[in-house]
């Protein structure tokens, strides 16, 4: 297993599926890193070196903020929001969707699981 920004990526993956592994590296980010090394997108993470890791983490490391530092970012602008009271805030509180989506039907993502309300059959 090639270890990159703290993730174990299991080595039957190829570069580009393993680098999705890591939270905050999407598809664009990875073909990005690929082809900034000159590496094929393609290739098995068991095929390759130690130096290209190395290269791989290095870069991560360097340029991108990912894994718990992405998380505690994240995290620390919901607090913020929260502290504030604005309109956003306050449905980060309440646990409902925040950018304007509809919760009279849906929104199941973010409600939960929907609850029957007894004597509610007419």
């Amino acid at each position: 297993m090639a270890r990159i920004a703290g993730v174990s990526i299991p080595i039957k993956k190829n570069l580009f599926s393993g680098l999705l592994c890591i939270h905050g590296v999407g598809p664009f980010r990875a073909r990005e890193i690929c082809s900034t090394l000159n590496l094929d997108i393609g290739r098995r993470i068991s095929s390759l070196t130690e130096k290209d890791v190395l290269e791989i983490r290095e870069l991560i490391e360097k340029e991108y903020v990912v894994e718990g530092e992405l998380r505690a970012e994240v995290m620390s602008n919901k607090r913020r929001l929260m502290d504030l009271g604005c309109y956003r805030g306050l449905r980060h509180r309440k646990g409902l969707p925040v950018r304007g989506q509809r919760t009279h039907t849906n929104a199941r993502t973010r409600k939960g699981k929907a609850v029957a309300i007894a004597g509610k059959k007419k």
